[in-house]
């Protein structure tokens, strides 16, 4: 009787293909891969992981053993198929990929399939079976943005030590702004979702005005405080902070994380705290929202709610973010930081490094 073999899993390694189970970038096939060897590691039989995982038992056994074999490197690429040598390929694989990574067309930002056909006088499936098989997506961009905060690291220490050890007697919230929220109407009526046709929506509107949504999320309970106003300047902002201390217990400290917009940092704000020595300020370094919690509700918000919706007035708007709001407070969940400043600084450090040493495009 044939024993599946053992699978003993480093730090790493486990870090490594826990990311890669996720399948958010990486291959489904890697994905899939990455699943086995961890139920594997888990003493799984292979017969168990493929009727978990909807499998072959002759699939798992093989990823099982190439990965006890030769580790990550094993499960990244298929196994070399059976047939006849793709030679024309192979001839001209580093031609294609030098021109699609260090070369642009005349009149354009990126190749496409069809002009770097044209281009180097072979087949379109030629162009696209190459780019497939490394990974070659020259029509997709992604964006980011490295902060250039001179005190990056002390406010990054600051922020994410309020999070992840949170002082005694003290809320730590996570509070900003999300302006010019527009109550938008579409000019024709929509048709709703029936089998085998999605709904539909115009994709011209009409404006009806907008609104400035001020929230603070708790992050040990993760309640959201939040109201609406007209416009968004520091006596709004004194008014949310108002708010604040009203909703909150009076005998405990107010940590609040905020960006640097210049509100936050009007003089007569600065004035009013100092009358309530109970708020604390802590600023995210410039360029770095992704530090503030309260982004990610906004982007949740305006997901599920707001991007789709039909408001014909500002107040029709108002009532539908603060139900939103009312609804995420009747079960709120804690938010539970898990990157340590260290990871974070390593990781910028990382970017910037692969950003010096970067061509010139």
């Amino acid at each position: 009787m044939r024993v599946a073999q053992k699978i003993q899993l480093t730090t790493k390694e486990r870090v490594t293909l826990q990311r890669w189970s996720r399948g958010r970038k990486v291959s489904v096939r890697q994905a899939e891969r990455a699943k086995i060897v961890l139920m594997a590691a888990k003493r799984n039989t292979n017969l168990k992981i493929a009727v978990e995982l909807q499998l072959k038992p002759h699939t798992v056994g093989r990823w099982r053993s190439r990965f006890a074999d030769l580790r990550l490197p094993g499960i990244v690429k298929d196994l070399p198929r059976g047939g006849r040598p793709r030679q024309r390929r192979e001839e001209v694989e580093s031609q294609i990929i030098r021109k699609t990574t260090q070369d642009k067309p005349k009149n354009a930002t990126h190749w496409s399939t069809r002009t770097l056909a044209e281009d180097l006088g072979l087949s379109q499936s030629m162009i696209h079976r190459v780019w497939k098989a490394n990974g070659l997506k020259p029509h997709l961009v992604r964006t980011f943005k490295l902060s250039r905060d001179p005190h990056f690291e002390e406010k990054l220490i600051d922020v994410v030590g309020l999070y992840l050890n949170p002082p005694e007697k003290a809320l730590v919230l996570s509070a900003d702004e999300k302006s010019q929220v527009q109550a938008l109407d579409r000019t024709q009526p929509s048709l709703p979702m029936i089998p085998g046709r999605c709904g539909t929506m115009t994709h011209d509107y009409k404006r009806n005005g907008t609104t400035t949504l001020f929230a603070a999320i708790e992050m040990a309970q993760g309640k959201v405080i939040a109201t609406c106003m007209p416009r968004h300047r520091h006596q709004e902002w004194i008014k949310f902070l108002k708010q604040i201390d009203s909703e909150t217990p009076k005998d405990l400290d107010l940590h609040l994380i905020l960006d640097n917009y210049a509100t936050h940092k009007h003089p007569k704000v600065k004035s009013w705290l100092k009358r309530h020595m109970r708020f604390h300020m802590h600023f995210i370094p410039t360029s770095s929202s992704w530090l503030n919690v309260i982004e990610g509700f906004f982007r949740d918000l305006e997901n599920k709610r707001l991007h789709r919706g039909v408001f014909r007035s500002v107040p029709e708007l108002i009532d539908a973010i603060l139900g939103y709001i009312g609804g995420h407070n009747e079960a709120p969940k804690p938010f539970v930081w898990r990157a340590t400043a260290e990871e974070i600084i390593e990781k910028v450090g990382r970017a910037r490094l692969a950003l010096d040493n970067a061509p010139t495009v």
